[in-house]
């Protein structure tokens, strides 16, 4: 029978903490206007535009990190071929597009090579989301159709 290793525990462990300072980060963006003022040299009409940016691709980021705890959950369980996981990966992939827009929108407003970085990196983890999402239902049936022959 299948058994939890070591990895999986500590890659839960490591999306736990990912989880709880995405939404620190997401709530210091809130109060981040002197800070990215001053470092990054916004000018004042284009801080609010770069703070809905961080914080709608924050909180999908966070979304993202959420789903993948509920996937770790089924995973530790022992049972990870289940619907629940076909649908947060569906859901991931949604958020991956999402931050993919938001960065893509960014830059034609603002241009940089690491928004186009960015960009390239969600529309492949998209992509990869959506790949598992169907590979994880081809295993979901399979098994389902397994049990029923048992």
């Amino acid at each position: 029978m299948y058994r939890n290793s070591f990895v999986h525990y500590v890659t839960k462990i490591c999306v736990d903490i990912l989880f709880i300072v995405g939404i620190i980060c997401c709530a210091i963006v809130l109060f981040s206007k002197s800070w990215l003022i001053k470092y990054f040299n916004l000018t004042s009409e284009m801080i609010v535009p770069m703070i809905l940016v961080l914080i709608t691709s924050g909180l999908a980021c966070v979304y993202i990190l959420w789903q993948l705890k509920i996937v770790f959950k089924t995973l530790i369980g022992g049972n990870p071929f289940v619907l629940e996981n076909v649908t947060c990966l569906r859901k991931m992939a949604v958020a991956s597009s999402i931050i993919a827009i938001i960065y893509l929108i960014k830059c034609l407003f603002w241009f940089t090579i690491s928004t186009v970085v960015i960009v390239i990196i969600f529309v492949i983890a998209c992509l990869f989301c959506l790949t598992l999402k169907d590979l994880f239902k081809q295993a979901v049936y399979y098994k389902d159709e397994n049990d029923l022959t048992v």
